[in-house]
């Protein structure tokens, strides 16, 4: 099972924030949405950051309220990891495993593609594992 597979599924839609809006609007647009990062881009795609809830914590912890008037680029972690959409399940799961975070942006010809969490990968392997078992039974039924 591939990125290209989730992204099917769920589509490749992804909430982005520039990197001078204020960390003020990036908590509102987080917290209306229900969800836990925003890829930060230029104008055009181009993936410049990656802000999550660990990353305003962590500027809140240090500048208190005043962090909410900073831009994002401030706050967002600049070096983000990406996956394309021939990455398998096991490859991105190893990937956020190893870096201990929870979405992933998904590139494609250098621009944002779309986006997998930890949500997105482990509903899939679930997935995966039920149908193998099912697979397996059908065969026992079978022999």
């Amino acid at each position: 099972m591939t990125v290209r597979a989730i992204l099917d599924a769920k589509g490749h839609d992804v909430l982005t924030l520039g990197p001078n809006e204020t960390l003020s609007d990036a908590i509102r647009t987080l917290a209306e949405r229900r969800i836990g990062a925003l890829v930060i881009t230029n104008g055009d795609r181009k993936i410049v950051g990656i802000l999550s809830e660990r990353d305003i914590v962590r500027v809140m912890a240090r500048e208190g309220a005043a962090a909410l008037d900073l831009p994002v680029r401030s706050a967002m972690t600049p070096k983000v990891r990406i996956c394309n959409e021939n990455h398998t399940v096991n490859e991105v799961m190893e990937i956020m495993t190893e870096g201990r975070f929870r979405h992933l942006p998904v590139e494609k010809d250098g621009l944002l593609h779309g986006i997998v969490s930890i949500g997105d990968v482990v509903k899939r392997r679930i997935e995966d594992v039920e149908r193998e078992a099912e697979e397996i039974r059908a065969y026992i039924a079978t022999a």
